[in-house]
């Protein structure tokens, strides 16, 4: 392959995987064109871009884009990237490895090598439990409100229950309230 070939299908993927921080990296292992096709297409169906790439550009262009992944690079390899998450990512490719594998008794047509996640390499199992960004924020708002109403309930809790104390006593003594009580009727003896 001559050095310009190479400086163009590096241009073109520098400019494909610009800003992008989650992947899964598949190895296909025995996949026949209408699997690879299916596979593609419900990718596509849920907005994951996949591309088969060599492994030294992608070990490259990675590094370039400051991921740093050992172990992988042996085999074909199978970039996906897309979604809204990492969790979305990396579950919509297991469910499709899944579905890929329609029959048990026959070999694996994917094996999932690792997940990326932030410029991290990760475990699957891992990525398709890590909270998406709105889940995070969540959690974070949560933890901050839950403290605050729990200081503020503290701080409202005996002033509430002097007030219940002293209107219980204002409610049993009336003299306390300027009232007179009944008189007793005499009984005849």
């Amino acid at each position: 392959m001559s050095k310009k070939i190479k400086a163009f299908e590096l241009d073109i993927l520098r400019k494909s995987f610009a800003g992008v921080k989650d992947y899964v990296i598949v190895q296909p292992l025995v996949v026949d064109a209408g699997t690879d096709y299916e596979f593609r297409k419900n990718l596509r169906a849920k907005n994951i871009k996949a591309q088969v790439v060599k492994n030294t550009f992608a070990r490259k262009i990675l590094g370039e884009n400051g991921i740093a992944v050992e172990n992988v690079w042996s085999g074909p390899t199978l970039l996906c990237w897309g979604g809204a998450s990492v969790k979305e990512l990396s579950n919509t490719v297991d469910e499709q490895i899944k579905a890929a594998r329609k029959d048990p008794k026959l070999p694996e047509k994917y094996k999932v090598k690792t997940a990326i996640a932030d410029c991290q390499a990760v475990d699957i199992e891992l990525a398709k439990k890590m909270p998406t960004r709105e889940e995070a924020i969540g959690e974070v708002l949560s933890a901050l409100l839950s403290a605050g109403s729990d200081l503020a309930g503290c701080l409202v809790g005996p002033g509430s229950q002097l007030a219940s104390i002293l209107k219980t006593i204002e409610d049993k003594s009336p003299e306390v309230t300027g009232e007179t009580a009944p008189a007793e009727p005499a009984t005849a003896g």
